[in-house]
């Protein structure tokens, strides 16, 4: 049954609970919220406009609007975050967190074990701004509550959403969700990256303990040598995988803040560009916050929070993109001999807390049991199962382990109307738990910062604390052993072992700032950013493939040799060129390609397997260079240049010219031909090739798909602006199926927006659509929209919200 809008409000108001103005209203016929509810006023696509007096109010209708389109997918996170998945799907098939999935049994022990802590509790008794203020929990609270009150006025087993419909596992939210889910979304590249680990972690037998333990000492065995980790169970290699994730490009995005000198009608502009699953906890939710005279902000907010992240004000707008830094530190510890649940830190044995963590799990005879699972903590946090020896163990210390403030912040920034009072927000709550920041407001200037929490370790400490990894790993690891190489705390820093707003890299600029997921040294080439600790460059080398041509785009963009028109940004270009879909590796590597296949027509596979690539040459030879939804041989090419960076291992030996740090915008460029991994790379991507249901030459709408609907955009790896990955079955079983055929991931929520004098004009694209339901007209209306290159229009006034020709309003009443 599809999601019919009139019949749900009808049915609602029969019972006595809201009033309905249906689409063509006149703004004279919208009313206003009452003193204790809250106004949703839906425009195009379902866009929902949340107006309200109070910040209780506010989450009220939030709560209330999110659960009409995603309630099944809140209900589902919500049994993740209760540890309660394995109780209802059994403990062996996969969680659906689009950001880290593991086995129903580890994702329950590791949220059970959260909230057995008592972490939530902790934090929620302390003061702003380490704890919540008022403002923030009434946002909770009355988030909360519109989303349960959503759920009594439809009912189970009368939610439109066929996914959860009528399944006892839906059931009322609390105010500790939402808090958790804050938390574990804070914690995505740190500790919740490591869930698998933390609860497979289990002591090796013990051996006999000899008369005196060896002080511990960075010379001692345990810096990752093979008598450290030659007794552990899990290898400590099996670190790197959830670490390579952390750091993947689902975490990507790009984001752009051009000012009055880019732009040519001197107004400052901002693109959002985040890249993130399409399922799962990591979706974005498109909306309006308003109280009059308090609060007006408009953008994008992560499921299940109550406040906006990405967007803009009336004279502010900002973005955010992943850190290329780690925000968690991983120490080895040194083992007391014979005790491997004790550790020594400068000489002196600490015992590991152990915890028994019950998990309700259901059976295959249908009943429910109780499995007890152990798990282990030291003084930094908890031990991982990766290279647990009789030696030593890894424990991992996370800088968001007590972040709720990452909501209050952007609070106060969606208050914000200038640059100046978006800093002060960052500086008075320090919780952007792993973005950069990118703002631009109405007086022409730009901002970047990376002010994320970031752990307090300087580099004298990497210098002597960073001990030698095994083959293998390239994650520094610190000595845990010793005491002096625990993090530190700056002054101004808001809670012990972070680096203060003082030592965070930022740069204010009148032309641009950009970020593409790279360090913060290349913001803007013109103004190298330095000085800033080591620890917040990560682990990049050298700049990558995307960035270099998002600097490249904006260059030429201001140069006007784009061949769209004359120099400087406007927001038609700006729209443009987010949407070209440029792969610059085909730019700088595809000549020498169609070279080797025309002089070799034939090409050895690894298998030894002769392989004929004409064909494969002529569809290189006609594809156009770009990830559109038509650009035949577009695939083909992503799939031998992904395959050419696993069989070079990433170190790009392949180039002809390699990457030069004196010319990040022009290095490297050109493929060796003459490298033997290139001709075995494109004979094995041809054979693979002639296994695949599409065609050699398939394009990217053929081979990507959300909801049957085809998608640009091509991968991160390739060099691709917009980061685009997906099936041709992707987004057709629901939006909380998460298993591979149906995954997708890339551009999400995009905005272009110019901040004029006369107010923000914008356009933007949520490219999966509003909601979740499979049922729904808004599950992928947005998405034909991306697919065709088209754009929503922001409307963010109330006289821009009246004149919708597809207005909806529903005045709630607590």
């Amino acid at each position: 049954m599809r999601w019919n809008t009139r019949t749900a409000i009808v049915g609602a108001l029969c019972a006595g609970l809201v009033a309905v103005t249906l689409p063509g209203a006149s703004a004279s016929g919208q009313g206003r919220p009452g003193s204790d509810g809250a106004q949703i006023r839906r425009t195009e696509y379902g866009v929902p406009h949340i107006l309200a007096h109070t910040y209780t109010d506010l989450g009220y209708g939030y709560g209330y609007a999110f659960a009409q389109d995603n309630a099944c997918q809140m209900a589902d996170r919500v049994l993740t975050l209760r540890g309660q998945r394995s109780a209802v799907f059994g403990p062996d098939t996969w969680s659906n967190d689009g950001l880290n999935p593991s086995t129903n049994l580890d994702s329950d022990t590791y949220f059970q074990a959260l909230r057995r802590t008592g972490t939530i509790a902790h934090i929620l008794a302390a003061p702003a701004p380490v704890g919540p203020s008022a403002e923030l929990r009434q946002m909770v609270d009355g988030y909360t509550a519109g989303f349960n009150r959503y759920l009594k006025d439809v009912g189970v087993a009368h939610l439109p959403d066929p996914t959860c419909q009528g399944q006892p596992w839906v059931r009322p939210i609390t105010a500790e969700d939402v808090w958790t889910n804050i938390l574990d979304i804070n914690q995505a590249p740190g500790i919740s990256a490591l869930r698998q680990l933390i609860t497979t972690a289990a002591p090796p037998a013990a051996n006999p303990a000899p008369a005196t333990p060896a002080p511990a000492t960075p010379a001692t065995a345990a810096p990752g040598s093979a008598a450290a980790s030659a007794t552990a169970r899990t290898p400590i290699s099996a670190l790197a995988a959830p670490l390579a994730n952390i750091q993947s490009g689902r975490r990507g995005s790009n984001g752009w803040a051009l000012g009055a000198k880019a732009t040519a009608a001197g107004d400052s502009m901002v693109l959002v560009n985040p890249h993130l699953p399409f399922i799962g906890d990591a979706r974005l939710y498109q909306v309006q916050l308003t109280i009059p005279g308090v609060l007006d902000v408009t953008g994008a907010s992560l499921y299940g929070t109550p406040v906006v992240q990405m967007g803009h004000t009336q004279n502010l707008a900002w973005t955010h993109t992943a850190t290329d830094a780690l925000h968690m530190s991983i120490y080895q510890m040194q083992l007391v001999p014979g005790d491997p649940t004790s550790y020594l830190v400068d000489g002196r044995p600490e015992k590991m807390t152990v915890r028994q963590i019950p998990v309700q799990v259901l059976g295959a005879d249908g009943t429910t049991s109780t499995v007890t699972k152990t798990l282990y903590n030291t003084r930094y946090g908890p031990v991982l199962s990766a290279g647990w020896s009789t030696a030593s163990a890894l424990t991992v210390r996370d800088a968001n382990a007590d972040n709720l403030r990452s909501m209050d912040q952007w609070l106060a920034m969606d208050r914000a109307q200038s640059i100046s009072a978006l800093q002060a927000a960052q500086r008075r709550y320090q919780g952007a738990p792993w973005v950069y920041t990118l703002a631009a407001d109405t007086s022409g200037s730009v901002y970047y910062t990376d002010s994320s929490v970031m752990p307090h370790v300087t580099d004298a400490q990497l210098a002597s604390c960073t001990v030698a990894p095994p083959p293998g790993m390239t994650l520094p690891l610190l000595n845990g052993s010793a005491a002096a190489c625990a993090w530190g705390r700056d002054t101004d820093a808001v809670t012990p072992g972070l680096f203060g707003p003082a030592n965070q890299p930022k740069l204010t600029r009148r032309d641009y700032v950009a970020n593409s997921n790279n360090t913060p040294a290349l913001t803007n080439p013109a103004a190298p950013l330095t000085g800033y600790p080591a620890v917040y460059n990560g682990r990049e080398t050298q700049l990558e493939l995307r960035p270099q041509l998002g600097l490249r785009m904006i260059a030429g963009r201001l140069a006007g040799t784009d061949g769209l028109g004359p120099a400087g940004f406007t927001l038609p270009t700006l729209r443009t060129l987010m949407l070209d879909d440029a792969d610059r590796s085909a730019q700088i590597g595809l000549a020498d390609i169609l070279a080797l296949c025309r002089t070799r027509p034939t090409l050895t596979a690894s298998d030894g397997s002769s392989i004929d690539v004409r064909a494969a040459c002529t569809a290189l030879a006609g594809w156009d260079g770009h990830g559109r939804v038509d650009s035949h041989g577009q695939v083909l090419w992503g799939a031998f240049f992904t395959r050419l960076l696993e069989y070079d291992d990433r170190a790009g030996s392949f180039w002809r010219v390699p990457y030069d740090p004196h010319q990040p915008l022009s290095t490297p460029r050109g493929i060796d031909t003459g490298k033997p991994l290139v001709a075995t790379a494109l004979a094995d991507t041809v054979q693979a090739a002639a296994e695949s249901e599409l065609p050699l030459n398939a394009s990217p709408g053929q081979a990507r798909r959300w909801d049957g609907v085809p998608l640009h955009g091509c991968a991160d790896e390739e060099g691709c602006f917009n980061v685009m990955s997906a099936t041709p079955t992707s987004g057709q079983n629901g939006g909380i199926d998460a298993s591979d055929a149906n995954y997708a991931e890339g551009s999400t929520f995009i905005m272009a927006v110019e901040m004029t004098p006369a107010g923000p004009k914008a356009n933007t694209l949520l490219t999966y659509s509003e909601s979740a339901n499979p049922a729904s007209p808004h599950y992928a209306d947005q998405s034909a929209l991306f697919s065709h290159g088209r754009w929503v229009t922001d409307r963010f006034s109330a006289a821009d919200i009246a004149a919708s020709p597809a207005l909806q309003v529903t005045n709630l009443r607590r």
